[in-house]
């Protein structure tokens, strides 16, 4: 039996502003996320999957507040979807694998893709390469 239907995967251990980003589709404050200074090697995980997602070596600073990429592990590891919230039009990014909510990409990142995949840290978990230690969002 096939099952198209995206896994369904919301962990009870959420803490209310994991839940209200990744299932409300929320935002956290800008420059307060636990994953924005993180510099380790490693890979940002969905929070709610476990689903890898982006690269430690794709992230940079963009000033923004939030974690930023220039790109997932691949294409298809995200969702896009047109999201016309708050009288503008941005390119809402999910988890492709359980469908919760990350944040937003947008097209002024740095070279060799020009996107700037703005995440909320409350939506990610880090595993760092060197000692397998993971970090909650």
């Amino acid at each position: 039996m096939v099952n198209d239907a995206k896994e369904s995967s919301t962990p009870p251990q959420l803490t209310d502003i994991q839940k209200y980003v990744t299932q409300e589709r929320g935002t956290e404050r800008p420059y307060t996320g636990k994953l924005l200074h993180n510099k380790r090697e490693g890979i940002y995980h969905c929070l709610c999957c476990n689903a890898p997602l982006f690269y430690s070596d794709n992230k940079y600073d963009s000033g923004c507040g939030w974690p930023s990429f220039y790109q997932p592990v691949t294409h298809d590891a995200i969702e896009y979807l047109t999201d016309n919230s708050h009288g503008m039009e941005r390119v809402e990014i999910r988890c492709a694998n359980c469908d919760a909510h990350l944040g937003h990409v947008f097209p002024d990142g740095p070279q060799p893709t020009g996107e700037r995949y703005c995440v909320n840290s409350a939506s990610m978990s880090f595993i760092d390469q060197q000692n397998g230690e993971k970090t909650t969002g």
